[in-house]
């Protein structure tokens, strides 16, 4: 046996000869260029040297003289090829026959015949085994027009140098061959220098299978069986199966017959394989043709290997030594099949890009075994970086069973067991392949993949634990909410319940016996006070910018089902928590709402609903309003609160009918209160304009009548008078919701209680007062041995709010709530809180020491705008008037007389157009025409999608998305992107969200039932160049890297230019790799003269000029790494 054996290749097949030349006795010699010095076929090998040079690398393992060179200084007797690179080029075997080195290969005059697809054919018809009918070799593009014509359609137009799919091209219709022919012509030219095509006749719906032939030198020749190749992508093989599945006995023996003689008339020696296509469909089905011969190993070998107990490499080797087939104990009529093996070629292709090679660096890498998987790797390993230079392929897979159905099975748990993070994989690509109903049947063709485009994205990698890794490494990073010193998890305040026992029946099974008109009696004729919490909505809408998570509101509803089943519901959804739950906190507000009705059972939950826009702003049909309240009655929602801006019940009336319809949720219409009805000034908010308004209210079928009073403005008296004149007039439910803005609210409760008021709004203490609402424990405190007494338990309200203060000392950094009450809400009449999220925006102008300023700004904003009842989103508006009256220094008075010098806000201007509805108090005149002239203001209902339409009418999760995609585009876009991103965050503790995860502390994300992950910080690295910074995590006790973008450095960074597709004369890279330039700025360029050359994926190809010109620059230096789409070279077309 040879003593030393150089391989002259690199990755998985460099290290499967290594291991053969091993077994063998033999020492190993690497060659490697210096970019490919971390490869493991380096440190496989006894020697290794570099070769080539730097910058380089492709060009290096593609260099005769250089492969000779060290074979001859390192003392290497034998040359192993391999696959691709040299593995087919005659000049290496003639070099090492030279040399007096042996060429493990087979002789140099079959390789440059074998190499030309004509000649080869020349010799298979001579051996009479079946063609395709075919035209001459031809640079004569006339002439090979004309061959097509005789062949018939379809066909293909293929270069005789070609090899991987390059220089290729199938066509179907006449019209298309001209142009296809003059692309692939100069596809050729720039892969392999040589132009010539033929024209071929193509099969339909073919299999691609071919025979391995093993060849000694003493004139024996077998066959080790067939595999089937047909599952391939723009001709290259994916999936290749061993034996052929399906395949009639008949065909299979006459393509060995046809393979041997083949091999024989050309004297072949080595292993090599005979490629045939096989018509499956049309007046030539079960006919077979020869392509060509592959005089080399194939990728695919293993397969062979695996049925036939066959080492390929090793007895290459033996018989370039000069052993013979007997000698290796192979005779054809002693091979066996046994079982069935296929192999998966996993790649970093990303399949949802269009099979973009992926680069970058693995760094996770867990891969499968137990019995039947083989691995053959070459490049991939935790740390490995993925260089653009070379194949994409990063291991093989082969999957032995005892019959097909069984390697298939095996094959699909093996891809399931791959963990591979770091770069994109075609893992997911392959499991869609691999369970296709057709691909199991075995019924595969060259088109399978073709046929289903939609494999591409099936089996998406959800890639849980990364995504959420990295969120918790950028935000430990970066800090965005500070370091979270002395935060403690909320949860740990809860109090001690015996969540076991089930929950006392409650408000929602009161609702759910009586229906909702006996709910609404029930609670008319209770004596006690009914109370809604509002801490899971509206409170922490004021203080914290309603910012608080699912998982803080869920973890302490089993305790409130269980400590105060007397509430009369809970205030949970709706309102401004949907459209934060998407846009800042990456939660589905559907999601939290089903999870929080599991967790409280017993307690009815109620949404504010804003009127027919539901919780959005933009005005649809009436079908999204039943869309929308259909689809939250059925996830949770008992009671819907519906208010209208200014007060327009006919706005507010498809809300009414939607939830009324339903047949099983409460229909609370609110008045919203603004003004002091006690003043005897007030000429528009009087009380007759409120009863009007609550008998219209009435009208619409209402259960429950509420007053909401969004600022804080009802005072005690006002409240016994208002309360009073409707418990005289109407016998439906008064229910009163209030912000504690100056401090007296309680006050108003208690006034509103003893004129009859039948359900009042409260929050948690720590929780409540200034821009919330009013303090439950106070609340219950007072009534309690009372008439009015609430019914629940001081105790256990007291007992609940060291959970609540800790939750808000968890969400510290957002807080925007007041210091202490304030009178001025008497004055500016903001509400509570818009009233803590002006105080944001006031900071951001600079007008963080005079708020003063934007509260009289507001009122006089409110005035300018005819005094609106002041709720979201007529709020809004004024808040917007306000602030831009701020930021232009504008004088209010100078702004209302001469709009027209100032940039008014779009909010404004449409509600000046009525785009909000009409005005209690009427329009302001003149200042309206003023701001409406030469403004054609689009006001009315937006239609929806026919596709939208269908979504509604569908199923939940696709009524779900549809709703959140109409009601709010843009945050349900932010939403989806995060999901993508960084997966379901919900799951992550609010500590570790907010803040990240410390040294020396195990997080624990429990991702779904009985599916924990556990998460360390082992170190965060020094910034590079480009301010990333390399954190050292654990996960599940593994080591992974995360790289995070540390924007506190400032970098400076040159974005790369573009070439663009519409200027002919720009210059692209054509994929990612490294570019040499050949030409100079000023140089003359013909269309098609090569203009630099680029080396990737195991080949160096030009790049070429698409139209003639002069150089007009150059785009980046003489050689440089680049990616696809970078402008190379832009020429000024002649």
């Amino acid at each position: 046996m040879f003593k030393k054996i150089l391989v002259a290749n690199r990755g998985e097949i460099a290290i499967r000869a290594m291991r053969a030349a091993v077994e063998l006795g033999a020492r190993t010699v690497a060659v490697f260029p210096y970019e490919d010095r971390n490869s493991v076929h380096r440190l496989k090998a006894d020697e290794a040297y570099q070769i080539g040079e730097e910058g380089h690398p492709v060009r290096a393992y593609l260099d005769v003289s250089e492969i000779i060179r060290v074979a001859k200084e390192s003392g290497a007797d034998a040359i192993y090829p391999g696959y691709g690179f040299l593995s087919e080029n005659p000049d290496l075997a003639r070099a090492a026959a030279e040399a007096g080195i042996t060429f493990i290969g087979p002789p140099t005059k079959v390789l440059e015949m074998a190499g030309n697809k004509v000649i080869a054919k020349e010799h298979a018809i001579a051996a009479g085994v079946p063609v395709l009918k075919s035209t001459p070799a031809s640079t004569d593009l006339e002439a090979l027009l004309a061959g097509a014509e005789e062949i018939g359609f379809p066909v293909f137009a293929k270069a005789v140098a070609g090899g991987g799919g390059r220089g290729m091209r199938r066509v179907d219709k006449k019209e298309d061959l001209r142009g296809a022919l003059e692309e692939a012509m100069r596809e050729a030219d720039s892969a392999f220098g040589d132009p010539t095509m033929f024209i071929e006749q193509a099969v339909v719906r073919p299999r691609h299978i071919e025979v391995q032939i093993l060849a000694d030198s003493h004139g024996g020749t077998i066959h080790l069986f067939e595999r089937d190749c047909s599952v391939q992508r723009r001709h290259q093989k994916v999936v290749e199966i061993a034996p052929a599945p399906n395949l009639d006995d008949n065909i299979r023996q006459a393509m060995y017959r046809d393979a041997i003689a083949f091999a024989k008339s050309i004297d072949y020696v080595n292993a090599g394989t005979v490629e045939f296509l096989l018509d499956t469909a049309g007046e030539r089905k079960g006919e077979h043709v020869f392509i060509e011969m592959n005089p080399r190993i194939q990728v695919e070998h293993t397969v062979t290997e695996e049925v036939t107990d066959v080492d390929l490499v090793q007895s290459q080797m033996r018989i370039a030594y000069g052993e013979s087939l007997d000698e290796l104990g192979l005779r054809q009529d002693e091979l066996k099949l046994r079982g069935a093996a296929l192999q998966c070629r996993i790649t970093t292709e990303d399949p949802a890009s269009g099979f973009r090679p992926d680069t970058g660096k693995i760094t996770t890498y867990r891969s499968p075994g137990g019995a039947g998987i083989r691995l053959d790797g070459g490049t991939v390993s935790a740390g490995a970086q993925i260089s653009p230079h070379f194949d994409s392929m990063l291991v093989k897979m082969t999957c032995r069973g005892r019959d097909f159905a069984s390697a298939v099975r095996r094959a699909r748990r093996g891809l399931a067991e791959f963990r591979l993070r770091g770069v994109t994989t075609n893992i997911p690509f392959l499991q869609g392949v691999l369970d296709d109903p057709e691909f199991i049947a075995g019924d595969v063709s060259t088109a399978f993949i073709d046929e289903r485009p939609w494999l591409v994205n099936s089996h998406r990698s959800k890639d849980r634990g990364t995504k959420i890794l990295t969120w918790l490494a950028d935000v430990t990073v970066n800090q965005p909410n500070g370091d979270g010193a002395g935060i403690i998890k909320p949860q740990l305040k809860l109090p001690e319940v015996d969540l076991a026992t089930e929950a006392p029946a409650g408000s929602r099974q009161r609702l759910l016996e009586l229906g909702p008109a006996g709910f609404a009696s029930a609670l008319r004729e209770q004596k006690s006070l009914a109370v809604t919490e509002t801490t899971f909505r509206d409170a922490h809408q004021s203080l914290l910018a309603t910012r608080v998570r699912t998982r803080d509101l869920v973890a302490v509803m089993p305790h409130v089902a269980r400590l105060t089943p007397e509430l009369l519901s809970v205030e949970a959804w709706g309102g401004a928590t949907y459209d934060v739950a998407l846009r800042f906190l990456a939660e589905d507000p559907w999601e939290r709402l089903a999870s929080m009705r599991e967790a409280l059972p017993n307690v009815a939950i109620q949404m504010l609903l804003r009127g027919r826009n539901t919780v959005g702003y933009t005005p649809y049909p009436t079908k999204v309003t039943d869309a929308f309240v259909r689809e939250a009655a059925d996830t949770g929602v008992d009671i819907f609160r519906i208010f209208d801006a200014l007060n327009d019940v006919s706005q507010m009336r498809p809300a009414i009918d939607a939830v009324l319809s339903t047949g099983t949720a409460v229909a609370e219409v609110a008045l919203c209160y603004t003004g002091d009805l006690l003043d005897p000034k007030e000429d528009l908010y009087t009380l007759d304009y409120y009863l009007t308004l609550a008998e219209q209210i009435i009208e619409s079928g209402a259960h429950v009548l509420a007053i909401k009073d969004m600022a804080g403005l009802l005072r005690a008296e006002a409240a016994e008078t208002l309360v009073t004149a409707l418990r005289e007039r109407f016998d439906a439910p008064v229910h009163v919701h209030t912000h504690d803005t100056a401090g007296g609210q309680l006050a108003t409760l208690l006034a509103a209680s003893r004129a009859g008021a039948d359900a009042v709004d409260v929050a948690s203490a720590p929780m409540a007062g200034t821009t919330s609402q009013p303090s439950m424990s106070a609340l219950v405190a007072a009534l309690a041995h009372t008439e009015r007494d609430t019914g629940i338990s001081l105790d256990a309200v007291s007992d609940l709010e060291p959970y609540w203060e800790a939750v808000r000392h968890t969400y510290a950094p957002f807080e925007s709530g007041l210091p202490g009450p304030t009178g001025r809400v008497y004055h500016h009449e903001i509400p509570g809180g818009q009233l803590s999220n002006l105080r944001q925006q006031a900071i951001a102008l600079g007008l963080a020491d005079q708020f003063e300023t934007i509260e009289n700004l507001y009122a006089a904003a409110n005035k300018m705008l005819g005094r609106p009842p002041k709720v979201t989103p007529s709020s809004k508006v004024v808040g917007d008037l306000a602030l831009a009256l701020a930021a232009a220094n504008a004088d209010p008075a100078g702004f209302e007389e001469n709009p027209d010098k100032y940039d008014i806000p779009d909010s404004v201007i449409g509600f000046m157009a009525g785009e909000l509805g009409e005005l209690p108090g009427g329009w302001p005149e003149p200042f309206r025409t003023k701001v409406l002239k030469g403004r054609n203001v689009k006001i009315g209902v937006e239609e929806i999608s026919a596709d939208d339409q269908a979504a509604l009418d569908g199923e939940p999760n696709d009524r779900r998305s549809a709703l959140n995609r109409l009601l709010f585009a843009g945050p349900t876009q932010i939403f989806e992107t995060a999901r993508e991103t960084y997966g379901d965050l919900s799951q992550l503790d609010s500590t570790d969200y907010l803040y990240g995860i410390q040294q020396g502390k195990e997080h624990v994300v429990e991702i779904e039932k009985g599916v924990q992950l556990f998460v360390g910080l082992e170190a965060i690295g020094e910034a590079d160049e480009k301010g990333i910074r390399t954190v050292m995590a654990t996960l599940n006790g593994q080591l992974r890297p995360v790289f995070v973008r540390d924007h506190s450095i400032k970098v400076d960074s040159t974005a790369t230019e573009k070439a663009d597709a519409s200027k002919p004369g720009h210059v692209a890279a054509p994929f990612s790799g490294v570019v040499t330039l050949q030409v100079e700025e000023g140089a003359s360029v013909e269309a098609g003269q090569a203009v630099a050359s680029i080396e990737a994926m195991k080949m160096e190809a030009a790049i070429t000029a698409s139209v003639a010109g002069t150089v007009k620059r150059l785009a980046i230096p003489k050689t440089q790494q680049v990616d696809a789409g970078d402008l190379l070279v832009e020429i000024e077309p002649s």
